[in-house]
């Protein structure tokens, strides 16, 4: 299980749990403030960790080789640089799906416990479970399916992405259930199933888009000549893309759900992520096998 199944129901958790100065009259801490300063604690701690330990951050990683270009003929350069255009348009076309994908997954993630809250008028502990089970059933789906999982990523990642949209649509359709005590209950269990789903997103489609660019990228060989390949340098562009994504995400979801509400917010949201979908089932680029990698 990683941090991030356990993380939301740890500072749930926390949130319960308010810092001793903020009993002081003359202090008024938000509830929030306990899980705030546990995360900037661990971020010190992991800053200080890489700039310490890390062999990239200490600059002591080995300059790779430079391999001189063997005269094999025009045609294996031609070979070559048609592998490296290649490459290099499938990183970024994966690169722009891990950015929207992120962006729309994380605005409907921030604005879950919103909802749950409007409608239910949920406290932190059922906020907690809720959130607890998404990452609970996220873990195990990685552990008991993704790795056993014998397809390819590009169809996991698509499968990823339109659960979700199946998620974010019934997550539209709750404020229209949350009526009465009878619609409360279903609506309720709606939630769960919607959590499910996201909890099936979660332990799919970043790993699967992950995979998908290290394939493209090279330690050495094409890296050499074309240092943009290399996968350092490559994994972090497109890591860098999907983080962008998530900070985004959450400040346009908030900003919809209390403009124009949850069932228009998620409404859009699920045929964003559907429209998502369709391009990846679309773009042939993003389901075919990478080339051999070329030294």
């Amino acid at each position: 299980m990683s941090i991030q199944q356990i993380g939301p129901p740890i500072g749930a958790w926390f949130s319960t749990h308010p810092l001793p100065i903020s009993a002081s009259p003359n202090l008024e801490l938000n509830v929030y403030a306990t899980p705030a300063l546990l995360s900037l604690i661990l971020l010190l701690v992991e800053i200080v960790l890489l700039v310490v330990a890390l062999p990239e951050t200490r600059q002591l990683a080995a300059t790779p080789t430079e391999k001189t270009p063997t005269s094999s003929g025009d045609s294996s350069t031609e070979t070559t640089k048609a592998s490296v255009a290649e490459r290099l348009s499938t990183l970024h076309r994966l690169g722009r799906v891990h950015f929207l994908f992120l962006a729309l997954f994380s605005g409907v993630e921030f604005t879950l416990t919103f909802l749950s809250f409007d409608l239910f008028d949920w406290n932190n502990a059922q906020n907690g479970r809720l959130l607890m089970t998404i990452g609970v059933v996220s873990a195990i789906l990685q552990g008991g399916y993704v790795r056993r999982a014998k397809f390819a990523e590009a169809a996991m990642a698509r499968r990823g992405v339109f659960t979700c949209a199946v998620a974010t649509g019934i997550l539209a359709t709750l404020p229209s259930f949350a009526g009465g005590n009878a619609s409360k209950g279903k609506a309720t269990s709606l939630l769960y199933v919607a959590a499910v789903f996201l909890a099936f997103t979660s332990a799919t489609v970043v790993n699967a888009l992950n995979a998908m660019a290290s394939m493209q990228c090279d330690d050495a060989g094409v890296a050499a000549a074309h240092p943009e390949l290399a996968k350092g340098k490559a994994l972090g562009r497109h890591r860098s893309a999907g983080q962008l994504g998530r900070a985004i995400g959450p400040i346009l979801a908030c900003a919809a759900y209390w403009t124009v509400g949850p069932a228009i917010t998620y409404g859009a949201g699920a045929i964003a992520l559907a429209a998502l979908f369709a391009s990846m089932r679309m773009d042939r680029a993003l389901t075919k096998k990478p080339q051999q990698k070329i030294d």
